[in-house]
């Protein structure tokens, strides 16, 4: 029981995933329309890939204490 609760709770991975890759199209996006605010996206594009990616590594983490420490 207790994999199937990492492997549960390991699918949090899923979520940022794809909201890193919609924000950097989105971002992509902004720079070809604008190219002049360029390092204004790309500096808020790095910071909200970062707060993401952190969902990602606590999704993790999760998992692996609900591993080892879950069951005792």
């Amino acid at each position: 029981m207790n994999s199937l609760g990492a492997g549960l709770a390991a699918l949090g991975v899923i979520g940022p995933g794809i909201g890193i890759g919609i924000l950097a199209g989105l971002a992509s996006s902004a720079i070809g329309r604008n190219p002049d605010a360029s390092a204004q996206i790309r500096g808020l594009a790095i910071i909200l890939a970062g707060f993401a990616e952190g969902l990602g590594v606590l999704a993790i983490v999760v998992g692996i204490l609900v591993l080892f420490i879950g069951g005792k």
